[in-house]
């Protein structure tokens, strides 16, 4: 005897599809998880619809046991999406795994009928479908947990790029400004983003002010070389501003040379001397005359 010992799934998902899905569909309504505000009635007896068909198809040929062979790859293929759907809408991982594991029920119910006193045979059933459908729900747990890993990288990075804005003080003159932690990666976007802006604009000064980096170490350092390295070769030359006594300490202590890089106490201060090495001049208005008054 094959098909795992003759089990009665098969048959039963193909006699009583309309009724399994009546029974399921009350599971999951009925369900603490169900997530109203995230989905449709509808469109949950939709998802329902379509995943009882294709477990029936997998079922009538594929292996009870084993849902990595090619029979259960459009179930796979099912829940994948679902599962990424519901990661990006707000769902749980319990609440997207329920949607497997509520099936339980409704065929356990009739397995039990299908099977009367054959309780041998109802216990090996009950034992090799409840397995059956922990494999799919922890298949979609898993989809789900790459999702969200997924989401929350392109999250990161966005952040990343929103954290490094390269502003245009004056015509020539960049300024970028950085908060938090100097760490590789970050440098990486920092680079890409004032070297865009230096080709866009055709700066040849840049200001990167540092007042909001809380530490420097030897790592941090060696990140602001490299980037000031990089303007250079994009023919831009930088200045560091946001220098505190702290830091300055910090970098004497460490030994770190920053070679003839300008530094400055302030971003005001840096300023001044971009416009400077500019051959600009910043004069105050004589008097408290508006600019418009005359």
């Amino acid at each position: 005897m094959s098909r795992e010992s003759v089990s009665k799934l098969p048959e039963i998902l193909r006699k009583y599809e309309r009724e399994l899905l009546a029974d399921w569909m009350e599971q999951q309504l009925a369900s603490p998880t169900l997530r109203r505000d995230l989905i449709k009635d509808a469109d949950l007896h939709t998802q329902s619809q379509e995943f009882l068909n294709l477990f029936r198809e997998a079922t009538q040929k594929g292996s009870l046991v084993d849902t990595s062979d090619s029979y259960w790859e459009k179930v796979r293929d099912f829940l994948e999406p679902l599962s990424r759907s519901r990661a990006e809408h707000g769902f749980t991982p319990l609440e997207t795994a329920t949607f497997v594991f509520s099936l339980k029920q409704p065929l356990f119910d009739r397995l039990r009928k299908e099977h009367g006193r054959d309780t041998e045979g109802l216990a090996e059933d009950l034992w090799s479908t409840s397995v059956l459908l922990d494999k799919l729900g922890l298949y979609t747990t898993e989809m789900f947990q790459k999702s969200r890993e997924a989401i929350i990288g392109r999250q990161q990075q966005e952040l990343l790029e929103l954290s490094t804005p390269v502003v245009l003080l004056w015509e020539g003159v960049l300024a970028l400004p950085l908060i938090g932690t100097l760490d590789s990666a970050r440098t990486q976007v920092v680079m890409e983003n004032l070297l865009q802006r230096i080709v866009e604009t055709g700066s040849s000064i840049a200001i990167i002010d540092i007042t909001g980096v809380p530490t420097v170490d030897t790592l941090v350092a060696q990140h602001l070389l490299k980037t000031v390295a990089a303007a250079r070769l994009m023919g831009a030359d930088c200045i560091i501003s946001g220098i505190r006594p702290q830091i300055a300490q910090t970098i004497v202590h460490l030994g770190v040379n920053l070679g003839d890089i300008t530094t400055k106490a302030s971003l005001a201060a840096a300023f001044a001397v971009a416009l400077q090495r500019a051959g600009l001049t910043v004069q105050k208005r004589a008097g408290n005359e508006p600019p418009n008054a005359r």
